[in-house]
This record gives structure tokens, sequence and C-alpha cells, in this order.
């Protein structure tokens, strides 16, 4: 007679493998949990790390209205004339010149734009809380900020950049310092979160 092999099992051997299948499918339940975990947090980490857009016209029309409130009157906005800036985490400014034919001249003079403002901003030494307000550049190398009802909120120096090659009535750009510059022409002023 042949020899045969007789393989006996054992009921710990049975065990030992059930638990040698089990303990690898919750490995690779884990692994797969983890993977999922990954890719899921990957778009989180990209929004995390979105930055700062400078906003054009053609982003700022569909955001701000075709005539604005500002001392008792409604003015038209000049929307190609509108600039802004989404901030990484989904906060607006936003700017666009008024058409201020309306009003008193020593209103005019100061209102020339409205500033719209979701979070707090820094100009200088003057911080200005989130709101709507007019601003404008005014002589002396200023740059006034009022309320709606064309209160001055504050005055801050403005400056002149001459290295500008394409000025445009309003825009706003990086400033290369940190924060931003609200540019009328050739004047701007700078701020900053």
């Amino acid at each position: 007679m042949a020899d045969t092999a007789v393989i006996l099992y054992t009921p710990v051997d049975s065990i030992e493998g059930g638990l040698s299948m089990r303990f690898q499918a919750i490995v690779s339940a884990a692994c797969a949990a983890a993977l999922g975990m990954a890719v899921m947090a990957s778009p989180m980490r990209a929004l995390s790390q979105a930055t700062d857009t400078i906003l054009k016209p053609a982003d700022t029309q569909k955001l701000l209205p075709a005539s604005v409130y500002y001392k008792a009157q409604s003015a038209p906005t000049q929307l190609r004339n509108s600039a802004g800036v989404k901030f990484s985490d989904g906060f607006y400014v936003l700017s666009t010149l008024v058409d201020t034919s309306g009003y008193s001249s020593d209103v005019a003079a100061k209102y020339q734009a409205y500033f719209i403002t979701e979070i707090p901003l820094k100009f200088g030494s003057e911080t200005l809380p989130a709101g709507i307000y007019g601003v404008g550049f005014i002589p002396g190398d200023k740059f006034i900020v009022t309320d709606v009802g064309a209160h001055d909120v504050f005055t801050v120096g403005s400056q002149t950049d001459d290295a500008i090659k394409r000025p445009t009535p309003l825009q706003m750009m990086a400033d290369p310092t940190g924060g931003f510059r609200l540019y009328s022409g050739r004047k701007f002023v700078k701020f900053s979160r």
C-alpha cells in the first residue's frame, strides 16, 4: 500500500486560521478607511491653502448693486470701474466708483467710491470695522473714509505710484510688503486685515 500522508486539523489550527483571515480583513478595512480619509482631506487641505484673489470688474459686477444709498440719495455705480478682494476664507472687500453728480460739491469732493468690507481692515494705524462706507482721495495726499451719512470716520495719508504703467480710475492690487492697495489713478492707499 502506498504511503499516504494524512493531515489532521485540530480545532486550534482552524481557530488560528480563522483569526488570521479576520485580522487580514480588519487590516484591509482599516487601510481602505485611511485611504478614503486621505482622499477626502486633500480638497480640505487645498481649500485651507487657498490664497486671496484680486477681483476684476467682471467679477465684482455680479456682487455690487447698480445704485447705492449715501447721504439720503441713491447714486448709480460705475461697475466698469470696480474692484475687490476675495480673501481665502471667503470674505470680500469691494469698491466701485459712484456717479456723484447729484451731490453737493463738498460731499462729492470726498465721496468718490462706495466701499464694502465684510471684515475689519487696517489703514495705517486706523481700523475700519466691517460695513459700508464712502471713500475718496482728497487734496493734500489724503484718503478719507465716511459713513453712509457722510460723517467722517477717519483720514489717512495716501501715496502716488509713478511707476504704475496703466493707471485706471479704480483698481486693487497686492502690495509688495503685504496687504493690498486701493488705487484711484496713480494715487493709492494701503490696507490689510
